[in-house]
């Protein structure tokens, strides 16, 4: 079973095959593979096209992060980039919200955890059980991941937006880092330490905290404001034996060392970040996923997805917690023939015996 699979590599077991994950938004693929519409508004008939997706992949464990039963937006201010169309018939578009903060003085003074409101943990812990193990019985074979998504510099992007963002923190960063991250932190601490009464086997910490070239601000600035408060955040989740896999865009090779010192079990990455650095480092003592390029897979040819592969699985097979999969995702435009081609050359390289 995939989820036994899973389970093995994530304590760094070596399988008889790399581990596989994919986050894949292209419904037309889907379709293509099962037959079945995952889109469709007959649940089951949406069930079954996922599921034998995951079967045909085959997937040992579901990227997922769940950050409570209310939407931010539904309690307090929010800002929304919005979403471009990539999806035939734009169905992925989603309408930018503009920023309601008008200075960086508001932002400044602003506590996420007041906002939003700190949850009752007993509650949030059940609200976390039922949507876990509800989501596992719809896809028993395969590892379901728990997960938060708005950890700190994601909640202040879900918050400000970019250029409030960005405003705020180069007005008085000292001021930015002690105060305003605070109260994401004290949110997410409780989101958190709810998540940890109930122990999923694997937690996704998602944090988008670096551009494509790297740092958004002074690397001493995360090294103050950030890192110790992931610590302080998986140390809640690995003082109960969970695994947790730090995720973010953009390249974080700078600070791959600390996070691995802040206590992640592993890395989910892009091709941005260096996968030649991270398996140098940390091949046999942490949890790789990633990181083809869907660059590769959107405009190349099958030499170029094949040479992208290989160039994964020659760095990365030897490790024994190296999982498969394209780096982001793959988006509604990459061109099915590709994406088949791309799943059987995993297949081909993805073998250990």
């Amino acid at each position: 079973m995939s989820i036994e699979i899973c389970k093995k590599i994530l304590n760094l077991e070596f399988t008889e095959r790399v581990g596989r994950t994919e986050y894949c938004d292209h419904p037309d693929l889907i379709k293509h593979i099962t037959g079945f519409d995952p889109l469709s508004k007959d649940i089951n008939e949406a069930v079954q096209a996922n599921r034998r997706f995951f079967e045909w992949v085959p997937y040992d464990f579901i990227w997922s992060t769940n950050d409570g039963p209310v939407e931010w937006e539904s309690i307090g201010r929010t800002t929304d980039m919005g979403h471009a169309v990539y999806a035939e018939g734009g169905i992925d578009y989603r309408q930018p919200k503009p920023c309601p903060f008008k200075s960086a003085e508001e932002v400044l003074n602003f506590d996420a955890a007041e906002e939003y409101k700190i949850p009752d943990i007993e509650k949030r812990a059940l609200f976390f059980k039922e949507s876990l193990e509800n989501f596992q019985k719809v896809y028993p074979d395969v590892l379901i991941t728990g997960g938060y998504y708005k950890t700190i510099v994601s909640g202040c992007i879900a918050s400000f937006g970019w250029d409030m963002f960005l405003e705020a923190v180069g007005t008085n960063p000292e001021r930015f880092g002690e105060y305003v991250l605070e109260g994401f932190f004290n949110l997410s601490m409780a989101n958190f330490s709810a998540w940890a009464k109930v122990k999923p086997f694997a937690f996704i910490c998602h944090d988008d905290m670096v551009w494509s070239k790297g740092a958004i601000f002074n690397p001493d600035w995360y090294r103050k404001y950030i890192f110790p408060r992931y610590k302080k955040l998986w140390n809640v989740l690995r003082d109960k034996g969970i695994k947790v896999l730090f995720c973010s865009d953009g390249n974080f090779t700078e600070f791959v060392d600390d996070i691995a010192n802040c206590g992640a079990d592993g890395f989910i990455f892009e091709p941005l970040t260096d996968l030649d650095y991270v398996v140098e480092k940390y091949g046999n003592s942490h949890v790789i996923v990633g990181n083809a390029d869907c660059r590769v897979l959107t405009f190349g040819t099958k030499q170029d997805i094949e040479k992208e592969v290989k160039r994964c699985m020659d760095t990365a097979k030897k490790c024994p917690g190296f999982i498969m999969a394209v780096g982001n995702h793959i988006p509604s435009n990459v061109p099915i023939e590709n994406a088949l081609y791309y799943f059987e050359a995993v297949r081909k390289y993805g073998k250990r015996q």
